[in-house]
């Protein structure tokens, strides 16, 4: 199958599941992360093994479902993990979720990843929102044959992650006593983490977290005329920056412990960002 027909398959199945439910904001759950998934209410759940075109997630921590459900007033289509360039699959593949939610009629996407921490400010558990990304994973899900019914051959990549949304969310969790910073998201390729050489590197070029997703998740948002609003969770400083050894262990349990906040975050972009 081509990449659209697999969309095409992908989407004509979920809608069958759908139940009459129309969902508005999609969200991708990064590692560790998913858990909030669990608090949507009325839920209609399909694991991804199912959906013809889809493929299998196979990293800890990524449940490999879809759950869609209520909260803050919105109909939400999360997918509880992701699938990753490093797992072998190419970034057009990875990235068919997201123009599947666009055929579904979903306007916005949130995409939540769990990060390094490359500026030296930032302490592990903090959040990040994503003002900029630099893509240094060596590809991108644009390549080959455009698609024209989501977008134009070119898209312009100004402002992927909405400003007005950055703001709000900001402005809106500070009331409440989070803070949370902004900054610039970089992408390797993985699965190996970076170098401590690549981290001065990171630094150098302006970036403030890395990881290994998001990227392309974005990009094909933008292209298919999305509102973006990414969070990274900082779960490790970057490689060099402590001295300590990298593990995904770590990533796991930072991510568990910030549980609560992210949950918070999230709850005040639906019923606050959104509304």
């Amino acid at each position: 199958m081509t990449v659209l027909e697999r969309i095409e398959k992908s989407t004509a199945y979920i809608q069958q599941k759908l139940g009459g439910q129309r969902p508005q904001v999609g969200m991708i759950l990064g590692s560790g992360l998913g858990d909030y998934a669990d608090t949507l209410e009325q839920t209609i759940q399909i694991p991804y093994g199912e959906i013809p075109g889809f493929l299998h997630s196979t990293v800890e921590g990524h449940k490999g479902q879809l759950v869609i459900g209520r909260r803050g007033g919105q109909t939400i289509l999360a997918m509880q993990g992701r699938f990753h360039y490093y797992e072998g699959y190419c970034q057009q593949e990875i990235t068919i979720p997201v123009r599947v939610m666009k055929k579904l009629g979903i306007g916005t996407v949130v995409i939540t990843n769990a990060a390094g921490g490359v500026n030296a400010a930032f302490a592990e558990g903090a959040l990040m929102v994503i003002a900029d990304h630099i893509n240094y994973s060596g590809q991108n899900p644009l390549i080959g044959k455009n698609l024209d019914e989501f977008g134009p051959r070119f898209p312009d990549m100004t402002n992927v992650y909405d400003p007005a949304l950055r703001k709000c969310l900001i402005e809106t969790a500070a009331r409440e006593g989070i803070d949370l910073a902004e900054g610039v998201y970089i992408m390797f390729s993985g699965p190996n983490y970076e170098t401590p050489a690549e981290i001065r590197f990171c630094r150098a070029i302006g970036a403030d977290a890395v990881g290994m997703s998001t990227v392309p998740e974005a990009i094909v948002a933008a292209h298919c005329g999305m509102c973006v609003l990414g969070i990274s969770c900082i779960t490790n400083m970057a490689a060099g920056m402590t001295g300590a050894a990298l593990n995904h262990e770590e990533v796991m349990e930072t991510s568990t412990r910030v549980k609560k906040t992210f949950t918070r975050v999230l709850d005040i972009v639906l019923s606050d960002v959104l509304n």
